[in-house]
């Protein structure tokens, strides 16, 4: 059975009708259906022409007459910018699932991005759960206008387990991290296909799912009633001088440790080492990193409250790398690099 561009046709073993609006490789055409307008791909043998009648598929593979195709020039090459993408009006924090397939043209993967239209930088940590099982988790920074993968690919599958994400992230400002914000998405399968759109920055046909849309992350989101007078009193209730504190005593060389423990640590090369002229950036990122994290658990350890990590102003790199680690250290409450009347943006400030 032949087939070509605009041609009419009818799936057999259902009763969508549709249009050909694409000839596609491994005897495959491109479908917009009647109903609700989206294209899919279809066999060419699970479909037949309006004006024929329905038949059982034959083992006879048809013919694709392709139509002519105009000539059309090439578009010049674009110049080079630090932004492909103008942004219009900015979506948020998006998640796409770009379709993967298998050499016979059949979908079995989706590689997954997270987009970032915005105009601002952004800490985050996400995780995405299948039932009870983690699939991926991640903690990075997104700059603005950017794509940050995600790996590994989501099978087709898993669609079935209604995949669930988890999304916390901070805004990176010149006064440091800002209030964390978190949101929740359920992905259902028959949800997941409806939204078939062109995704902004990637520009091609992708799932989209937006995981928190700007006004949220512009801080314009409801804000939550008052807190009453009860609430206040119960969250800021002192423990009873009668109240035995729990678990064991202090040892005594842990007493000694507390009593001379400095709730600081400056990070500058020239304070941790003598031989830093010798070392690449590399390395000296690296060992302030493991000097950092020996400090924070020498400080959870001994049940200190509130630390200063004095990491610079600079670049950036130091305070960035000391933020995605706190993320992961679940003794850490919240951390926050705002101005200090000693370090001034120098120092985050990390409450344990």
């Amino acid at each position: 059975m032949l087939f070509s561009i605009g041609t009419r046709v009818k799936f057999v073993h259902s009763k969508d009708e549709g249009v050909v609006t694409a000839l596609l490789d491994n005897g495959m055409v491109s479908v917009k259906l009647d109903e609700d307008g989206f294209e899919i791909p279809a066999f060419l043998d699970d479909i037949a022409r309006i004006d024929s009648p329905l038949s059982p598929p034959s083992p006879t593979k048809a013919k694709i007459v392709p139509g002519k195709k105009p000539k059309i020039p090439l578009p010049p090459e674009r110049p080079a910018a630090e932004s492909q993408y103008l942004i219009l009006k900015s979506q948020g924090l998006l998640l796409a699932f770009d379709p993967v397939a298998n050499l016979l043209g059949q979908i079995d993967a989706y590689e997954m991005s997270l987009i970032n239209d915005t105009r601002q930088d952004f800490l985050f940590s996400i995780e995405i759960r299948l039932g009870q099982r983690l699939h991926l988790r991640e903690n990075h920074k997104i700059d603005r206008t950017s794509v940050y993968p995600l790996a590994p690919a989501l099978a087709f599958g898993d669609l079935n387990d209604a995949p669930t994400v988890y999304l916390s992230c901070w805004p990176l400002t010149t006064q440091g991290t800002g209030k964390e914000l978190a949101q929740e998405t359920r992905i259902k399968p028959k949800q997941f296909f409806k939204r078939t759109r062109t995704a902004p920055l990637l520009n091609k046909q992708v799932h989209l799912f937006t995981l928190m849309d700007s006004k949220l992350l512009s801080g314009k989101q409801e804000q939550p009633p008052a807190e009453d007078l009860r609430d206040y009193t119960l969250k800021n209730k002192r423990p009873s001088h009668s109240q035995k504190p729990q678990g064991r005593g202090r040892l005594r060389h842990e007493v000694l440790e507390l009593a001379s423990f400095v709730p600081e640590i400056d990070l500058h090369i020239e304070h941790l080492t003598d031989n830093h002229a010798k070392l690449s950036n590399a390395e000296i990122l690296r060992l302030q990193i493991y000097h950092f994290e020996q400090y924070l658990y020498k400080a959870i350890r001994l049940g200190v409250d509130r630390v200063f990590i004095i990491h610079g102003v600079g670049k950036g790199r130091l305070r960035d790398a000391i933020a995605t680690r706190l993320l992961q250290m679940p003794d850490v409450q919240s951390f926050k690099n705002e101005y200090h009347p000693r370090y001034g943006y120098g120092a985050t400030e990390v409450i344990l």
